[in-house]
């Protein structure tokens, strides 16, 4: 990003390969409303997973967890598709796991993606959290 936009606006980049390359490229992004021609965004079902991604190393356990209890409303589909084309473990089950103890009306939706995802991954997942904190995933 140049210089003038992150003085400007406090940001920074993050490029991670967070699904499957079958997943088409513009697969839940879209413009907002109020710039049909402007630049791509997250819809909220992506934003989930990606804001999951970042869960110990630039956002916080507590805060994602509330930011995910308010997730009740998402598009089961797309989060479907999204899921078994997810690649990233922690993403897969931290999202499932969640969603069952929050008792999100999609849960159950989100565990039978969990079988079919590139994510998936055999055994517990646990990681060492900036904070010290261990978070452990059970597959």
């Amino acid at each position: 990003m140049p210089s003038w936009f992150s003085s400007k606006f406090p940001s920074r980049y993050v490029s991670k390969k967070l699904f499957h390359k079958r997943l088409p490229v513009a697969f839940g992004l879209s413009p907002l409303p109020e710039s049909p021609n402007g630049p791509l965004v997250s819809e909220p079902e992506r934003a989930l997973l990606e804001m999951l991604s970042e869960v110990g190393l630039q956002q916080s356990v507590e805060e994602a967890r509330h930011i995910m209890e308010g997730a009740r409303s998402l598009r089961q589909e797309v989060l479907r598709k999204l899921l078994r084309e997810c690649v990233r473990v922690k993403v897969v089950r931290l999202c499932t796991q969640w969603a069952q103890e929050l008792d999100l009306p999609w849960s159950s939706d989100a565990r039978k993606a969990l079988s079919h995802s590139h994510g998936a991954g055999q055994g517990r997942w646990t990681a060492r959290m900036k904070d010290g904190t261990t978070l452990i995933l059970k597959p």
